[in-house]
């Protein structure tokens, strides 16, 4: 028998596999922080034994999910600019107030919170798009959650670089000193087109094919964006970005809400990747993304809660339940993103979209002990007949119970093992007193 350092039995294991599996009455075995089986628990027992097994008779275990896009530290920002349209609360709210607020201890609590927010959600990796990327980086790594934060760039001096040179070198600085993390990579981040030039986005799609990395990149987000692309460069931004090399199988365009059926076919010959921010987009009212065209064309589609300041919260159960439910109305099919396909988009496919598929994202042997235990004993989830539907369109965060990144634990029956929650909360209350200062 092989001692390994930790065995989970619950009742149910969603590995989120090609078979759409639903595995009653298994374990995982995890040791190294590695997943090294996933039987049936009485073979399981045979063949294993450990100091630490939890015994989980009325949970599901899935895949740790994966916020493919994200502001982390803009919780500090939570509810400030509320039921307003996209470019009002950018223009008139958001960015003023990122000039007046935003620096290194800013990012350093929001993210702290951030972090806080998404362990107790069940979301173990986030895609991050701000400023102080090292800054972001640090907390992650301390927090023990995994992240890939953005090397952001936008054409205009802010606190954080003067220039696009800059923007790009702080970044490359960032990425080579991430080298050896097992927890924190980086992607290119460039904002939007409408607020990078040619030069600046030529200079990333080269460099991005050199290193093999990931572009994040707001796109196509909202009609007025396309309406102003075509008549200040004469053609709509993702032709743009196009013409500029930059879309491919490394391209994470979010949002994309304006798309004609050519765009999407481009897409999809490209294996560019696209994420989705439900939530946010109805908020804003910035327009719909037609999720279900983008998977009846292979294209990868991933899940994102955009950040705190728009949607307002960081919660991936709610995104994903959004997200089924608006495809249905909006393609007129109650099939369209069904309750298995849309786990899928907030595990698997977020992980694909980083690039991190072969580490994270579904339950296997030899990946990261990424997984989340989520408690269905609650009435809001009894009966239960099929765990994955209940899982995306009836559970809630609060009953997720456990949380584990690459074999840590980071919930712990609902106690967070790496953060101090009434600290992080008391910095929060901080920023707003100083915020809300005439």
């Amino acid at each position: 028998m092989e001692n390994v350092e930790q065995i989970i039995l619950p009742k149910w294991i969603i590995p989120v596999d090609e078979a759409n599996s639903v595995h009653e009455d298994y374990g995982i075995a995890i040791n190294a922080g590695r997943i090294v089986s996933v039987a049936g628990k009485s073979e399981l027992k045979d063949q294993y034994r450990s100091d630490s097994v939890f015994e989980l008779n009325e949970h599901a275990v899935i895949p740790g999910l994966v916020n493919a896009h994200t502001h982390a530290s803009m919780t500090l920002f939570r509810g400030m600019a509320d039921d307003l349209p996209m470019q009002a609360w950018l223009n008139e709210h958001i960015w003023p107030a990122e000039a007046k607020w935003v620096d290194q201890e800013f990012v350093k609590a929001g993210t702290n919170l951030a972090c806080a927010e998404m362990l107790r959600g069940g979301t173990t990796c986030f895609n991050d798009m701000y400023f102080f990327p090292d800054m972001v980086a640090q907390q992650s790594e301390a927090c023990g959650i995994r992240a890939c934060v953005g090397m952001i760039v936008i054409e205009f001096p802010t606190v954080w670089a003067k220039d696009p040179d800059e923007y790009i070198q702080k970044g490359l600085d960032l990425r080579a000193s991430l080298e050896k993390s097992t927890l924190v990579n980086t992607c290119f981040s460039p904002h939007a087109p409408y607020t990078v030039s040619d030069r600046t986005l030529s200079q990333i799609a080269e460099l991005s094919a050199e290193l093999d990395c990931q572009v994040h990149i707001h796109v196509h987000e909202t009609a007025e964006e396309v309406e102003r692309a075509v008549c200040e460069t004469g053609v709509r931004p993702l032709e743009r970005l196009h013409r500029l090399g930059l879309v491919n199988q490394r391209l994470m365009a979010v949002h994309m809400t304006q798309l004609k059926m050519d765009e999407i076919q481009s897409l999809a010959e490209h294996e560019a990747h696209v994420v989705h921010c439900p939530e946010s987009n109805l908020k804003l009212s910035s327009g719909s993304c037609p999720a279900e065209e983008f998977i009846s064309h292979g294209i990868n589609l991933a899940l994102g809660t955009d950040g705190a300041s728009s949607n307002n919260d960081l919660d991936m159960f709610g995104e994903m339940r959004t997200a089924s439910l608006f495809a249905k109305i909006t393609s007129e099919s109650a099939k369209s993103l069904d309750a298995y396909t849309t786990l899928r988009i907030a595990t698997l496919n977020g992980a694909k979209a980083l690039n991190l598929d072969g580490e994270i994202g579904s339950i296997e042997i030899g990946k990261s002990a990424d997984l989340v235990a989520l408690d269905l004993s609650h009435p809001a989830t009894q009966p239960c007949y099929n765990p994955v539907g209940q899982i995306v369109y009836s559970t809630t965060r609060d009953q997720v119970t456990d949380v584990w990144i690459a074999g840590e634990r980071l919930l712990n029956e609902g106690s967070l093992t790496t953060i101090d929650e009434q600290q992080s909360m008391a910095v929060a209350r901080e920023w707003r007193d100083k915020i809300l200062l005439p």
